[in-house]
């Protein structure tokens, strides 16, 4: 994984923190469902939220990149971006 540091938007922060923040909620929600034994199915229909408030995250970062960090990469003619940001969306998709 590379370490390289991307400036994002202070808009774009903000929302993707505050969508974290309420999934790690979700995610507490979901560990005190298990302590109580939760009917099984109410369990799983809260852990397809999750995946899909994840998702939505996802969704939101690999537009970003797309626009700022892949775009940049081309104009400057590094087409191995390309290949990188295939991978990107295969791991994603294999979800």
């Amino acid at each position: 994984m590379k370490t390289t540091a991307t400036p994002h938007p202070d808009a774009l922060k903000t929302n993707l923190a505050q969508r974290l923040k309420r999934i790690e909620g979700q995610v507490r929600g979901l560990q005190k469902l298990i302590e109580n034994d939760t009917y099984c199915d109410d369990v799983l229909m809260q852990l397809a939220s999750v995946q899909s408030a994840l998702n939505g995250v996802a969704k939101k970062l690999l537009t970003q990149h797309m626009q700022t960090c892949v775009k940049a990469r081309l104009n400057a003619g590094d087409d191995s971006v390309l290949t990188e940001l295939d991978t990107t969306i295969e791991r994603l998709l294999k979800r």
